[in-house]
């Protein structure tokens, strides 16, 4: 068993196909300065040819996987219009007299070791995209010939070093089984397109292959646990055809709950929402009987691409989940970039602590054009549909008042162009900073809900970097400190009478859902791939029952305390169930 990084769930049995990797080994070749002109005209062709297979595979791929994944393929357009890039191989061929391939090698070369040298997994991950783009380029300059993989009829897993955008794009996922590669991670491009694919994917595997794996190899893909069996044996592949069948008779058993309440044994109803970043995420939404979108991350709308995405853009995407989701609502959260989500055309400061800096709603108090424009976008898609705002990173009394009076001024506007919108729209903020939690009384006299980001608020409160693998073992959300916060925000709002739900990874986290009930949370948003299954586990819970347990955490001193209560409390009523 080779220990690798989940990137897409799921599992996949079946023979390896070795992606060969490109690595040119190009002569230094030299040309004469009366060739200069046909050398450009060769990469301006190039270029052209490129920019038609991209614009191609865009429109092809946006059937499969939705619109915005397969906006993925404007950022390989934009590095070909990038005048940096073209600058940089147009004065290697006009200065040092080489041949067009030679300089694209040398300048993907400099930009990708450049980004490789960043401490930045973002960054990094964007090399890749300047690789595809510029191998993409060269095999028009170069001639080279595309990788033949298996007939139709001969499913298999894809093993490579790193399998780019593009590549992905010109896969069946009929075909692939599963992906396996030696580097890349979970925010990668390709890993968002495995993923909208449903195409098991493991990654990071650089070094950990006692030997290399060849063509015809029989794997083991597991995308969830990010593990990947080489030859296995027997009992091994038993093992994980036994498990493939049980989560597809578990999935189609939970598909019966699509339609059925969320309500305890004891009568207490649970608003099960969904958490998406795009409109393909709805169909599945539905399908799992969602009860509303409780949190529309709208950053996926910023991102690959070369400039903001303008108020129509906005509006065209808003719009249509507010109609589709007909009565329910849909918490739209105004854009959250900072911290570990950049925007290439949007130049925000190097900062030495990024997660507590210019992010998120500051950004908006300031750049309050593109908050603006936002505001537009939501408050017009807000007539039709049951459409809220919610602001994210909310520290102070003074960011809420001083957003909704932009909020405000901004439905003036649309009145007096006689553009409609929902008047009395409700406005919430995230609860993620600890600033937040602890007045939480205070600042629920200034919104209508509240959210909880427990993925945030629990590395603020620990001052645990989640992202460090180093200290990775200090994230506990199940600490003393977490629970008495999430405690007395509940309370605070429950108190003033408006709704507080949950949407961070908790949310979905069956272990955690007794503290939701025990704490009378009645909203929980999460992935589509968790709504059926705290669904299930809400049926068979006991709100009196979590109500006790919730008192006897808040005696705990320590996590490990904490856990082994919630362990027993799981524990017994899985034997219950099972009885």
């Amino acid at each position: 068993m080779v220990k690798g990084i989940g990137a897409a769930a799921g599992i996949a049995i079946g023979k390896a196909f070795v992606l060969p990797t490109w690595e040119w080994d190009l002569p230094d070749e030299m040309i004469d300065v009366t060739d200069l002109a046909k050398e450009f005209e060769r990469l301006y062709e190039g270029i052209r040819t490129s920019k038609d297979e991209i614009e191609y595979i865009k429109k092809e791929i946006s059937d499969v996987v939705g619109h915005e994944e397969s906006n993925i393929f404007d950022a390989h357009l934009a590095i070909l219009d990038d005048p940096v890039f073209m600058n940089e191989i147009r004065g290697i061929i006009q200065r040092q007299y080489k041949a067009a391939e030679v300089a694209v090698k040398e300048v993907i070369d400099k930009f990708v070791n450049m980004f490789d040298l960043l401490d930045d997994e973002y960054m990094k991950e964007r090399a890749l995209d300047i690789k595809d783009v510029g191998n993409r380029l060269l095999k028009h300059l170069i001639g080279s010939p595309d990788v033949t993989l298996p007939s139709d009829n001969q499913p298999f897993i894809l093993v490579a070093k790193e399998v780019s955008p593009s590549q992905l794009a010109h896969l069946n996922p009929a075909n692939v089984l599963g992906i396996a590669t030696l580097l890349g991670g979970t925010t990668s491009h390709s890993a968002i397109m495995a993923r909208a694919l449903g195409i098991p994917l493991v990654s990071g595997l650089e070094g950990k292959f006692v030997k290399p794996v060849t063509t015809g190899d029989h794997l083991i893909i597991d995308g969830e646990e990010g593990v990947v069996h080489v030859n296995p044996g027997a009992h091994v592949i038993a093992r994980y055809t036994n498990r493939k069948t049980m989560a597809k008779e578990a999935a189609d058993r939970l598909q019966d709950l699509a339609t059925v309440p969320a309500i305890t044994s004891d009568g207490f109803e649970v608003q099960l929402e969904a958490n998406i970043s795009s409109l393909k995420e709805l169909e599945h939404v539905l399908r799992n009987g969602a009860s509303g979108v409780g949190l529309f991350r709208t950053e996926l709308l910023y991102m690959d691409r070369t400039s903001l995405p303008t108020e129509e853009e906005q509006f065209t995407v808003y719009k249509e989940v507010a109609e589709r989701m007909g009565g329910n609502p849909s918490i739209i959260r105004t854009l959250d970039i900072g911290g570990d989500k950049q925007l290439d055309y949007f130049a925000l400061p190097e900062e030495e602590n990024p997660f507590l800096g210019y992010r998120a709603i500051r950004i908006c108090l300031e750049e309050t054009g593109l908050f603006r424009t936002q505001l537009r976008a939501i408050l017009r898609a807000s007539a039709y549909g049951q459409v809220k705002i919610m602001y994210p990173m909310i520290s102070s009394v003074e960011e809420i008042r001083e957003a909704n009076r932009i909020l405000s001024e901004v439905k003036e506007e649309l009145k007096d162009a006689s553009v409609p919108f929902q008047s009395d729209i409700a406005v919430g903020i995230m609860i993620e900073v600890p600033a937040a939690a602890q007045i939480a009384d205070v600042l629920a006299e200034e919104v209508d809900f509240f959210s909880i980001g427990t993925n945030d608020l629990v590395q603020y409160v620990l001052a645990v970097d989640r992202m460090n693998e180093k200290i990775a073992h200090l994230y506990e959300p199940y600490h003393p400190a977490v629970l008495r916060l999430l405690k007395f925000t509940v309370e605070s709002a429950q108190r003033k009478g408006i709704p507080v739900g949950v949407c961070g990874e908790m949310a979905g986290d069956i272990k955690a859902l007794p503290i939701w009930l025990g704490l009378g949370v009645q909203e929980l948003s999460m992935s589509v791939q968790s709504l059926l299954k705290v669904k299930d586990k809400v049926l068979d819970s006991s709100k009196e029952e979590c109500v006790r347990l919730t008192e006897r955490l808040l005696k705990c001193g320590t996590s490990s305390e904490m856990r082994a209560v919630l362990d027993q409390f799981n524990s017994k009523i899985t034997v219950q169930e099972g009885t």
